[in-house]
């Protein structure tokens, strides 16, 4: 009868070496950026292989706004690329996920099934992506979801913060029915405070999310700041983005920022009818918080770049704005690290009517001092569960921190994940991987692959700077099928996995050595057939960048499984084996006797 295998303590160390340093399971970098986790690989492989249908679907398990991120999305993803890291050309992933999306995005796939229901009512103040995300994780889960929203319209900032020649509003709309087939409820034009009190909210739903964004622009107390022709971002975008002008605005503007708020403040300027259109920061070119497209767009489009000057005083004539001095900035931090920006040289003035200010935004409370805020206006919160004092209420989006899309949407994950535990009685933290919930750093380190060559990125198709600037159609038509397949193809597919393409055998027990040894480690054995299939020529090892040793367990380990099986091999084909051999040495079949005499 056959014995349990007990494997020595070197195999039993060597497995659960390969357990903790096996990187066949550790995600590519542009996933380990994504906030969502979003397998930018696997999709953008698919579509190297004109499978658009997989490559949605793959988004959609964990996107519901496939298009408008394609279009907007600030792509931290790209960022770690190793196309960026080692070559400073990403693939264009976003342009990759909209292009996708405009293939095979088919609301008849969509997956619409949620849980039975089970009585509870969640409120969500802000129908932006924030509020949209945390919706739709309650929804599935069987709960009552209504959004209560002050504007008429879906998306939030994303609506009345982004031009619409970056986003045309019939992806949003479109998009957004994603939540009307869950069953989520919308309430528009609903003003926490003022049409319902916050308590109202408290009292009458189980859990409240507050997603409602930072739509208050901020001013900077310059002198003259109070003058006619001073305006916030927000105030500005959002007019242009509802009716499509501004009438307050003059003809020659300037606009305070760097970033990709005041890039898109620039351009509208152009497409309400500037002449010529200003900007300053105190971040230098090098520098500029604008994503690169962002910037390069801009300068096409004719935008005056005074990066690294800062504004010194807004000049007024009769109350209104007729100038704007600046200044060379010396330094954004003093001695102690903190902001304190310092000038130098000669004081610049440019004459303009329009000064607007996209130098960040403000979150209004809507609770009457119910929740404590910080800087910005912001929820105090804890960072972990997004939960507040208050035991049902929790944050999420820029109300909480979040500073681009992808962001508010895992943190609109993160909120419903903890409401869900606490409609269910359960500790929001105990057990809980945070890690999933965010971007974070992964451990694969590995090689380019050596036939790697440098290939450059390829740029979705523009329209014609001076056309564009005056109108708000979209700017950026996107790919074609042909520069998306190609543009694909430059992925390095970034994995480990390097011994599984060297070794057949492996691949019939598991996708990579961590597979098969967490077993064993964890007391459950190891499946004979893996120790006996090795035919010991270690290029397992030889190409394992850590140079895990799975070769010597799997030899090694047929000891004990012999000694386990009363000194008999525990592969049955091996008993003729034995017989050849007992008959090798038997003096019926050997032509000399010990001693070498015949």
């Amino acid at each position: 009868m056959k014995n349990k295998v007990v494997f020595s303590a070197k195999i039993m160390e060597d497995a659960t070496k390969i357990v903790e340093k096996c990187m066949g399971h550790e995600d590519a970098f542009c996933t380990s950026r994504c906030p969502m986790s979003t397998d930018a690989k696997g999709y953008v492989n698919l579509i190297a292989e004109k499978n658009y249908s997989e490559a949605i679907d793959l988004i959609r398990d964990k996107l519901f706004l496939p298009n408008s991120l394609g279009r907007i999305c600030a792509h931290p993803c790209e960022s770690d690329c190793r196309r960026n890291t080692e070559y400073n050309q990403p693939i264009a992933i976003a342009a990759l996920k909209r292009f996708a999306a405009e293939q095979a995005d088919d609301e008849e796939r969509w997956d619409i099934t949620v849980a039975p229901a089970t009585g509870k009512k969640i409120a969500i103040v802000g129908a932006g992506p924030a509020g949209a995300q945390a919706a739709i994780e309650l929804r599935r889960c069987g709960h009552e979801v209504v959004i209560f929203e002050k504007l008429d319209v879906v998306g939030g900032m994303m609506r009345v913060g982004i031009p619409e020649y970056r986003l045309p509003r019939d992806v949003i709309d479109f998009e957004y029915t994603y939540l009307s087939k869950l069953g989520v409820e919308f309430r528009f034009g609903i003003e926490i405070g003022k049409d319902i009190t916050f308590e109202e909210l408290r009292v009458n739903f189980d859990a409240v999310v507050l997603a409602h964004g930072a739509h208050k622009g901020n001013i900077i107390p310059l002198p003259g700041h109070k003058a006619e022709g001073v305006f916030a971002a927000t105030e500005y975008l959002k007019e242009i983005s509802m009716i499509k002008t501004f009438d307050k605005a003059g003809k020659r503007i300037m606009v305070i920022g760097g970033g990709d708020v005041a890039m898109d403040c620039a351009r509208s300027s152009f497409r309400i009818g500037a002449d010529e259109v200003f900007q300053c920061s105190l971040e230098d070119d090098e520098n500029l918080p604008a994503s690169i497209e962002e910037i390069e767009e801009s300068h096409e489009e004719g935008v005056h770049f005074n990066a690294g000057y800062g504004p010194i005083k807004i000049l007024e004539e009769d109350g209104k704005v007729v100038g704007i001095e600046i200044q060379k900035v010396a330094s954004i931090l003093d001695k102690d690290g903190n902001f304190n920006p310092s000038y130098e040289g000669e004081i610049m003035t440019i004459e303009v009517d329009t000064v607007i200010m996209a130098t960040g935004q403000i979150v209004e409370d809507v609770t009457g001092g119910a929740i404590e805020t910080g800087r910005g206006g912001r929820y105090i919160v804890d960072r972990d569960t997004l939960g507040t004092d208050t035991d049902n209420v929790f944050v999420a989006g820029d109300a909480s921190g979040g500073n681009i899309v992808i962001e508010a949407m895992a943190l609109g994950r993160k909120a419903a994940i903890s409401i869900e535990r606490f409609l269910n009685g359960e500790d929001l933290k105990a057990d809980r991987c945070f890690k999933d919930e965010w971007s974070y750093q992964t451990e694969l380190d590995v090689p380019i692959p050596e036939e790697t060559t440098d290939t450059p990125r390829i740029h979705s198709r523009l329209r014609d700077s001076e056309e564009r600037k005056r109108d708000f159609v979209q700017s950026d038509l996107g790919f074609t099928e042909e520069m998306a397949v190609a543009e694909a193809s430059r992925c390095m597919k970034c994995e480990c996995k390097l011994c599984m393409k060297e070794c057949v055998m492996m691949n019939e027990f598991g996708s990579c050595p961590k597979d098969m040894m967490e077993k064993l480690v964890e007391g459950q054995g190891m499946e004979t057939l893996l120790a006996y299939s090795c035919n010991a020529c270690d290029n397992c090892t030889i190409v394992c960048p850590h140079e895990l040793p799975m070769k010597a367990i799997f030899i090694d380990s047929r000891k004990d499984f012999v000694i386990a099986n009363n000194g008999e091999s525990p592969i049955k084909g091996h008993s003729a084996i034995k017989m050849h051999q007992i008959l090798g040495f038997s003096k019926l079949f050997s032509t000399k006797r010990k001693g070498g005499k015949k």
